[in-house]
């Protein structure tokens, strides 16, 4: 739970300074595509991370890091810049004939989702990964097991121009979207879940817009977090 406190110009600046949108517009998609080099077809996780690149939920990154952030994020939760994240965000694949340069139009399920510039690839130390982030290299753990047992054995870095977004059964809004819908000038209480809502949570919530640091007409932003849940 948190509460984001407005500038005086309205909503809080994004994290990094600027709100990424990645999407190319239609009128030079067709040539985007047609620079790319090969063909490779996301998981469901690369496609989430492919999506949230493309519409800024991972700004200010303007693509998947290189080995330089990556292995700063995993050692100190920050990049070379000294930027805040808790996590990399990285493409994997086991395919060891992609090489610097390539340029990969990222396929899922029928869409051709994005064209991911290859700037840099490496074998990363998953055994550090999992220390670094989560605390443990035991399997037990489900971001561990992930990282031992669903990744590839490379993680290619690069820029990504994006060309739709996947196709969802619920809607999604962008954080633009998101942005547009907050009051100016007024506090927000931000709740994030991975879980459905329950009771408890809506107690916690709404009685945290009569605390005192919160202003009178604020309101709260319940954020769920959609994705692959722990067994």
């Amino acid at each position: 739970m948190s509460v984001a406190e407005p500038t005086t110009l309205g909503l809080i600046a994004p994290h990094g300074g600027s709100l990424v949108n990645l999407m190319v517009p239609a009128a030079e998609q067709q040539a985007v595509k047609a620079s790319a080099s090969r063909m490779l077809e996301c998981s469901d996780r690369q496609a989430c991370d492919v999506e949230l690149l493309v519409v800024g939920g991972f700004s200010p990154l303007r693509g998947f890091m290189h080995q330089q952030d990556y292995e700063a994020v995993v050692q100190g939760n920050r990049t070379t810049s000294g930027l805040l994240f808790g996590l990399p965000i990285v493409f994997d694949s086991d395919d060891a004939t992609i090489v610097v340069g390539d340029r990969l139009l990222l396929t899922y399920r029928g869409q051709e989702l994005a064209v991911l510039n290859v700037e840099s690839i490496w074998e990363p130390d998953k055994a550090k990964e999992a220390q670094g982030c989560y605390g443990t290299t035991s399997i037990e753990h489900p971001a561990v097991r992930m990282i031992s047992g669903e990744r590839g054995r490379f993680y290619i870095g690069g820029q990504l121009q994006g060309l739709e977004l996947p196709q969802r059964v619920f809607p999604c809004k962008t954080p633009a979207e998101v942005r547009a819908t907050l009051p100016e000038g007024e506090s927000v209480v931000a709740f994030q879940c991975r879980n459905p809502i329950h009771r408890a949570h809506y107690e916690l919530f709404t009685r945290a817009l009569h605390a005192s640091n919160v202003s009178e007409a604020g309101v709260v932003l319940v954020h769920p977090t959609c994705g692959p849940t722990q067994d």
